[in-house]
Formats: C-alpha cells, structure tokens, sequence
C-alpha cells in the first residue's frame, strides 16, 4: 500500500525536524547562534485520472480529477537570522554586532570566514583573535604595555598605553554584509564561509547605513527562544506518532486484505 511508504517520507521529515529543534535547544548558551527552522515541500503526484482532459472522448472536460500525493521530503534547513539579545560583560574586548554585520576571520590556510561571535583576546603577539586562536581582519596588534583599549561603536580602536595620557589609534574594525545571509555555509565554531547563494561580501564601516553598530564590552546572545523550542518539539512528535499510526492502520489493512484473498 502506498499509504505505508507515504507516512514513511513523513516520519523521516519529522525526525529530521526534531534532530534541527535539538540542535537549537543544545546551542542555547552558544555566543550569537541564530536559531534554525526546517521547512518542508510535498513530493511528486501519482495521477489516478488528469484534471482537464476529455470525458470518455466526448466534449465534456475532467473538472477535477484525481492525483495522490507521495510523501514529503526536507526542502530547506533555514538559519533565522534575528538579532539576539545584548549581554554586557564588562570584558574590553568582547563585542557584540548590533544589527547587520560580520567580522572577518582569517584561518591558518589564509582563506577568510565569517562569524558574530564577538568573545576576542589577544594572542603571545598582541593580535587580536577568536576564542580559537584566529585574527580578525583587519589585523590589529595591542601593545604590550597597554592600560586600557576602547572601541566605538563604528569600530576604531584605541589603547591607552602605559606613560601616556592622550589615546593611541590601533585600527578599525570593518564588518562584511551578505546579500542573503541564510545562504552562508555553517563551518562550526561559529564559524561561516561564503556560498554562490550567500554572494560575495560587501565590506563597510560598523554604524554605516547597512551595517550593525560595534557594543564593547558586551556579546550578543542565542537567539533560541527555549518556549518556541518546547512547542516546537511537541508539534514534531506529535506529527510522529501520527505518522507512526498511519503505518500500523495500513498495515493492519494490508494484513486483512491478504487474508481475504488467502480465504
């Protein structure tokens, strides 16, 4: 029975949404994640009698006819690009993009990724960097002796080093833009590399039109709203175990069929 095999692409889709609902719940501490949706699309039609077509070769045309579906099949994993909320840290160089926005990373092969999480420090060098080591484009050096480093909100970075009174200028911060950001490849590590969907990146100043505004001292949360998530979740396996019922009636109709035709 056909019914068996479509509740089956139904189970499947529902795990595979559950599998996105628990990856949003399991990054809800995680700096700047953007939370992610799956969204499904119906599969072919099997044609039991075409809509349009002749009566029995008279003139009378088929108003409706008779077409049934086969399934479901995952269409798109979308990432919700929304801004998260703003925590203050009180740590100098944490930063947090308010509003559109990515900073540059540059990997130890010397390509260039992407990311919003803002948690930076400095290496043995005095670069800044990641969490995980990797500087940020520009490349920006904190001497040894510094204080204090400030950083507006249109990314200028200052330090107070140790003797002098009057701030000296260390670089500026530039944020990349993606025409569709929902098209950048997920790399881990908060970490994303541009696609052919996402376009190639627009460089700007932070607080430009267009471009989010630099908040020292502060990180931009998970965007997982844990409510939405919960509901979510009870949607998927109820979706299941509805599917699930669908294969035990078919089957239980298959098996009664078969024991007619036996008898």
């Amino acid at each position: 029975m056909r019914a068996l095999d479509i509740a089956a692409t139904g189970m499947a889709a529902q795990s595979q949404n559950l599998e996105v609902i628990a990856n949003n719940i399991a990054n809800i501490n995680t700096t700047a994640f953007k939370r992610s949706r799956a969204e499904f699309t119906d599969l072919i039609y099997q044609a039991e009698r075409l809509q349009g077509v002749s009566s029995r070769g008279q003139t009378a045309v088929v108003p409706e006819g008779a077409q049934i579906g086969l399934g479901v099949r995952t269409a798109a994993i979308r990432p919700l690009n929304i801004q998260g909320s703003l925590t203050n840290t009180g740590n100098q160089l944490d930063l947090a993009i308010n509003g559109r926005g990515w900073l540059q990373v540059t990997m130890p092969d010397g390509t260039t990724l992407y990311t919003r999480a803002g948690a930076l420090s400095t290496n043995a060098n005095g670069q800044i960097v990641t969490a995980d080591g990797y500087p940020i484009q520009p490349t920006i050096i904190v001497p040894n002796n510094t204080t204090a480093i400030t950083i507006s909100q249109s990314g200028l970075v200052e330090a107070t080093i140790g003797g002098q009174t009057n701030p000296q200028q260390l670089g500026q911060i530039t944020l990349a833009n993606f025409v569709n950001e929902a098209g950048l490849m997920a790399m881990g590590g908060n970490l994303f590399q541009p696609t052919a969907a996402s376009g190639q990146p627009v460089v700007g100043l932070p607080a430009n039109p267009g471009y989010g505004a630099i908040n020292q001292g502060y990180l931009e949360a998970s965007n997982v709203d844990p409510v939405s998530e919960i509901s979510n979740m009870i949607e998927a396996q109820r979706a299941y175990e509805m599917n699930s019922k669908v294969i035990e009636t078919a089957s239980a109709m298959a098996s009664t069929i078969s024991n007619m035709r036996v008898s």
